[in-house]
């Protein structure tokens, strides 16, 4: 049994599986550490890659009412153990008694011979000058040839409390369990992605002339829906009808025909070669390829004829199609996976994770999951640890809008980003309590969020029958408080027709039909989102989430938040206004203490999207904001 109580320990999940960090950026650490008495603590986290033997340490801070707070920086991707260990600092303990009864004007006699008895325990442990310095020390606090102020400076001396500060006193040495860490590489935390459909572009070689624009606007991930054999049994037509045309192309997620199911590519799309070069051409760029990751069949996918145990049946013995009312998918087939008989099980999950191994194997390391949520959280268990222990590297991106206990479990058992509300999350409050949520919540030691203001099934908010304002207001938001977030294509020409008034779906959505646009229009918001993307760029504060404040406004409908890069050096201040259609103005209040700025003498606000600059002084600036131009990015120097 330990005396020392360690407790409430951070990053951690509420399950025991592994926490979230990212590869040499620095991952704060907290615990509570107490124990009876007065005696005063000291405390560390230790961590290594699972495996090794080496611990690397580094010491926790007494941040008051008995939180200690530190942070790690792991070094290499994979799985971490991060361990805390507290010990009574009985040579702390001493500095502060003598310096309390020296100061009180008591006999530290006794105090001094402690004192020394304690350095001599410690002189063994240390070498070159720490050791010179301690035996000096000792020998001064014994001299009683010397004034006792000597002797007593000797002691508290700074120098001597840090030669012997890392030495914990084996005797009440106390450790927390192992708390289980994954590192992943930047892009799990940090990136900017854009959505393409290859189809229209005229296939895989077409959508590489795209990439250029794409890269040109400062993304960072290219986003590929399913590119799979599309069936043609209930095949969708336009706007999700059931009357397919000839010529329709269907939903890429109705995936698998007579050419082939998961692993192989939509012959209108190209061959795995125009894959490839797809890839290649995408990597020379700077830009990843994402892919989809949809566990579902069309009606005519080799899985239906060659395995109908991996499906669900009705009465009658026919399949059943996916439905979540009042939309109907008759052109999917749900797998089914969780069959009764284990071997069945098995052999299905071996072979979703076989359709993961092939396009690892043709250079994706990034999976956009379809609807994780719907498939059980043992397969991602089983799943995504497996193929992260063979490549590391490898990010799943989790697409679930539900239930918040469902998204939570998904993260925790492995996913390395997640969908979020954001995308409806419109007025302050909610922002607000969403955003403080994600970043300092529970979830904030393993969710990571990706902010998307549409999809191609929803258009919500603003954005719904929206001028390019409010494109470019939820454009501002999501950029700007995640540090990753993604639009969808179409999005720079403010595609914004619902199919009715009463769901949230596009009409003439991409995900029916070949869509053909004007990428040259004078309209077109893609100047914005470059400047947008350059932005998040040049300001490390953009690339964190837990470093978000609200600064204080009146008005309802403007939005201020500040965030300050790790090292402090860079400070921005964004304002939005949520109101697309009236201009709304305010005066602010600012914690320029918390930012590092000037109290009392003027510092500078350079708004990186007008390129003005404006000399302010005091916590309260004036801001006024219309709807065409909803927001400032201000770099705030002193």
């Amino acid at each position: 049994m330990e005396r020392i109580v360690i407790e409430d320990v951070h990053p951690r999940t509420p399950n025991g599986y592994p926490a979230k960090a990212v590869v040499q950026r620095p991952l704060p650490v907290s615990a509570l550490v107490f124990r009876d008495g007065h005696d005063i603590l000291a405390a560390r986290v230790r961590w290594r890659p699972r495996g090794d033997r080496k611990w690397s340490s580094s010491p926790l801070v007494h941040v008051g009412n008995d939180r200690w707070e530190g942070e790690v920086e792991p070094g290499s991707l994979g799985l971490h153990d991060l361990v805390i260990e507290a010990w009574t600092d009985h040579f702390a303990t001493w500095c502060h008694d003598i310096e309390v009864k020296h100061g009180a004007g008591q006999d530290v006699d006794v105090e001094l011979e402690e004192g020394a008895r304690l350095l001599e325990g410690f002189a063994s442990r240390v070498n070159g000058d720490d050791r010179k310095l301690l035996r000096s020390t000792i020998e001064r606090l014994r001299d009683s040839s010397l004034r006792v102020e000597s002797r007593v400076a000797a002691g508290l001396d700074p120098g001597v409390a840090s030669a012997v500060a890392d030495l914990p006193n084996g005797a009440d040495l106390s450790k927390s369990a192992a708390f289980p860490v994954w590192v992943d590489r930047e892009r799990a935390s940090v990136g900017a992605w854009y959505e393409l459909f290859p189809r229209s572009y005229g296939g895989l070689r077409g959508a590489v002339d795209r990439l250029a624009a794409v890269a040109d606007m400062g993304f960072d991930v290219v986003y590929l829906p399913p590119i799979h054999p599309v069936g043609h049994t209930a095949r969708k037509g336009r706007n999700n009808t059931l009357d397919a045309a000839p010529d329709d192309v269907g939903s890429p997620w109705a995936i698998g025909s007579s050419d082939g199911g998961h692993t192989e590519i939509e012959p209108s799309l190209g061959t795995v070669e125009d894959f490839a070069f797809f890839v290649a051409e995408a990597q020379r760029l700077g830009l990843e390829v994402a892919l989809d990751y949809a566990l579902q069949c069309s009606p005519d996918h080799p899985w239906v004829t060659e395995h109908p145990e991996w499906f669900h049946h009705r009465p009658d013995g026919s399949i059943k199609y996916a439905e979540n009312p009042p939309k109907k998918y008759q052109d999917i087939y749900p797998l089914n996976l969780w069959p009764e008989d284990a071997g069945d099980r098995q052999a299905l999950w071996d072979a979703c994770k076989e359709i993961l191994d092939v396009w690892i194997s043709r250079g994706v390391r990034i999976f956009r999951v379809d609807n994780p949520h719907t498939k059980p959280f043992a397969l991602w268990e089983w799943m995504i640890p497996l193929v992260q222990a063979e490549h590391p590297d490898v990010l799943f991106l989790s697409e679930a809008f539900t239930r918040p206990a469902l998204m939570a479990r998904l993260a925790e058992v492995g996913f390395s980003q997640s969908y979020t509300y954001f995308t409806w999350r419109t007025h302050k409050a909610e922002l607000r309590e969403y955003v403080d949520d994600l970043a300092y919540g529970p979830l904030a030691d393993y969710m990571r969020p990706n902010f998307w203001p549409n999809t191609p099934d929803i258009l919500s908010g603003p954005l719904r029958h929206g001028h390019a304002g409010a494109f470019k207001q939820r454009l501002v938001l999501a950029a700007t408080l995640s540090p990753s977030y993604g639009i969808y294509s179409g999005y720079e020409l403010c595609e914004n027709e619902p199919a009715s008034e009463f769901n949230e779906e596009y009409r003439f959505s991409e995900k029916y039909e070949i869509k053909h646009r004007d990428w040259s229009s004078p309209d077109s918001l893609a100047p914005f989102v470059e400047r947008i993307n350059d932005i998040r760029r040049r300001h490390p504060a953009f690339s964190e989430l837990s470093n978000v404040a609200f600064e204080h406004s009146d008005n309802e409908q403007i939005l201020a938040y500040s965030k300050v890069s790790h090292d402090g050096a860079d400070v921005v201040l964004v304002v939005v206004n949520l109101d697309p259609y009236a201009t709304h103005e305010d005066t602010l209040w600012v914690d320029l203490e918390r930012l590092g700025m000037p109290l009392d003498t003027p510092y500078e606000a350079h708004d990186e999207l007008s390129g003005e600059t404006f000399v302010w002084q005091g916590p309260s600036p004036y801001v006024r904001l219309p709807p065409e131009n909803p927001a400032h990015i201000l770099h705030l120097r002193p």
